[in-house]
């Protein structure tokens, strides 16, 4: 490992350990992984189903009331899915999109990241500073590869999930969204990924990589932290796209070695980012 990985991975470590909102496996919710999705190589959703049922069997919603996650839930039905399609942002909606700001800077994750950012000078101290830096990163629109409006912004792609032609599903990162959306009838889980390099999945592991459709679209192959709270996942990837010049990043932190994908949009914005499982240390 590089030694800033490992300077990241110890931040990682902290940003996982105060995640006091993150869901416990076979507790707070219960997934059902069945079989392993085909390998969709013609895109072709009908022929890799390797799942009947739902991928969340259970999920104790009492979690939704919690401040973050409410302020979380808020913003997803604030944008238009496919590409090309210029957002519109309401006064409402920015007003959501600072609520949640303001909401998960309180949170110790997000605190501790801002501290070590901070250290680092790659973050302002001033609070309000702060969450205009934020804004930029995530919410700020811009025009996605094919566009020429602004259609899309770092939260919508990564959080909320876009549509490429209304056939090809892109982004789409959050297990909230997911389950919603499942619960809704709009997303079917098609299976669980795996690759020579990725571990085997099972219930328990909190990165998945999975294939599913939504709506019209299709997803061939995705992954996605399962469990945890918004405010770690905002955290880790402002982490590491502010501290990482690397578009692929490794980092260790509890049973976990796994690798961020972090893409920069014109410098200032997130183009996409998730997590890659490279490997499980199961606990003894």
């Amino acid at each position: 490992m590089m030694e800033s990985d490992k300077e990241l991975s110890a931040m990682v470590q902290e940003l996982w350990e105060k995640d006091v909102n993150r869901l416990q496996p076979g507790k707070d919710y219960r997934i059902s992984l069945q079989g392993k999705a085909g390998d969709a190589a013609n895109n072709n959703m009908d022929d890799s189903d390797g799942a009947g049922s739902p991928l969340f069997t259970f999920v104790d919603e009492n979690i939704f009331k919690k401040e973050t996650f409410l302020a979380f839930i808020s913003l997803l039905d604030n944008y238009e899915s496919d590409t090309g399609v210029p957002e519109i942002v309401t006064p409402e909606e920015e007003a959501e999109n600072h609520k949640f700001l303001e909401t998960i800077i309180q949170s110790p994750t997000m605190k501790t990241a801002h501290k070590y950012l901070v250290g680092k000078r790659l973050s302002p101290e001033d609070p309000t500073e702060f969450k205009k830096q934020l804004y930029t990163i995530w919410f700020e629109l811009y025009a996605r590869r094919g566009s020429s409006r602004p259609d899309s912004s770092g939260f919508e792609h990564v959080f909320v999930g876009e549509t490429r032609g209304g056939r090809t599903v892109i982004g789409f990162h959050n297990w909230i969204q997911l389950y919603l959306q499942e619960k809704l009838g709009h997303v079917d889980y098609k299976g669980y990924s795996v690759n020579a390099k990725s571990p085997q999945p099972d219930e328990n592991k909190h990165i998945l990589a999975l294939q599913f459709s939504w709506k019209d679209g299709f997803k061939p192959k995705g992954s996605i932290f399962i469990g945890v709270s918004p405010e770690f996942e905002f955290a880790l990837y402002t982490l590491c796209f502010l501290s990482s010049p690397n578009e692929r990043v490794k980092v260790q932190f509890s049973y976990y070695d796994v690798e961020i994908v972090c893409h920069h949009y014109n410098q200032k914005h997130i183009g996409t980012t998730y997590p890659v499982l490279l490997k499980y240390q199961k606990p003894t």
